[in-house]
């Protein structure tokens, strides 16, 4: 016999008969619990933004102590995992995956570290302001990315991406005449395919939808570290280049928990809960915190630009979480 769901009440009399008694109670416990989830992926995409920005919290000064890009990025990933997989051993949580779904896991890690890498090495070639910018394409990449899907944002969230842009540009753009070199703009753009990619995946990939978020950040983070030590190695350099002080190990112990595992294991939770594209876009945050911090702790200038350019990433924000769009509705008789 064919029966309504439970959760709306149904009740089955005979073959092709129906009786349909909504269950009002377990209908506003669904609908709770989407509004739930939705609130949590709204904070943990902010988490993510704002934990990824204190990068120069920790980054700066162990450049500053000559520490190469490279055994930075490996320390940060190496020592991210090894706290994540304490956590997950205190939580019994399991470490194994089926052979399907590690091949999503291993390119998920590969397009983050990617991501990374091609962010470094674009600064060699353009200034860091103008890389910033071009990364903050990704929200665009992501929402078109979506729509190749047949999964289209509504208007609200594309508002909300132009506006954040837009703050972008006040934010990041330098004041002065820049020299634009095609090596450094390819390569910030990579960095935002990449990091585009890897939000994507963890929201529609069918083969991990299983996989708990400490999983996936626990094997991007592995296949990092692995990627970074065998780059450093081909460049014949000392794995413990310019760790000279006690400082220096805090700093990438600090690198590594707050804008690395932290970020990872929210944007994770984000991507899953709010879609990628809300979550890319909720990923202003990450350059709004940056600039705070060089404002109060570097002495940095803050201009009127910049201040406009936050006002309006904020307030776009804002406008993207209390007007999400239409809900799809619940279907009952």
């Amino acid at each position: 016999m064919n029966c309504l769901p439970a959760a709306f009440g149904g009740i089955c009399k005979q073959e092709n008969e129906y009786l349909c008694v909504p269950n009002l109670s377990v209908v506003m416990k669904t609908i709770l619990h989407t509004d739930k989830r939705r609130l949590l992926g709204y904070i943990a995409g902010i988490l993510a933004g704002v934990s990824y920005g204190t990068n120069p919290l920790f980054g700066k000064a162990l450049m500053e102590s000559g520490v190469p890009i490279m055994v930075m990025l490996f320390f940060r990933y190496a020592f991210a995992a090894v706290f994540l997989a304490v956590l997950m051993m205190f939580k019994r949580e399991s470490f194994l995956a089926k052979r399907r779904e590690f091949g999503v896991l291993i390119l998920l890690g590969i397009f983050f570290a990617g991501s990374s890498i091609t962010l470094f090495c674009s600064y060699e070639f353009i200034p860091s302001g103008l890389a910033t910018t071009l990364i903050y394409l990704y929200p665009v990449i992501v929402a078109l990315i979506m729509v190749f899907l047949r999964i289209y944002p509504s208007w609200q969230t594309w508002l909300a991406i132009s506006a954040t842009f837009g703050g972008i540009l006040l934010l990041s753009t330098p004041s002065e005449d820049v020299q634009i070199r095609v090596p450094g703009v390819l390569l910030a753009i990579g960095s935002a395919l990449c990091y585009s990619f890897y939000l994507v995946i963890v929201n529609r990939s069918k083969r991990i939808r299983n996989v708990s978020e400490h999983t996936i950040t626990f094997y991007s983070l592995v296949t990092g570290a692995i990627l970074f030590a065998i780059i450093r190695y081909a460049e014949d350099g000392s794995m413990l280049e310019g760790i000279d002080t006690l400082g220096d190990w805090g700093n990438l112990i600090g690198l590594a928990i707050i804008p690395t595992m932290v970020s990872m294991l929210t944007i994770a939770i984000s991507s899953r809960y709010i879609g990628p594209t809300k979550t890319a876009v909720l990923g202003v945050f990450e350059p709004l915190t940056a600039i705070l911090i060089g404002t109060l702790l570097f002495r940095e200038t803050l201009t009127a630009k910049m201040a406009v350019g936050i006002a309006i990433c904020v307030a776009a924000v804002v406008f993207m979480i209390v007007k999400p769009g239409k809900k799809q509705k619940l279907r009952g008789c």
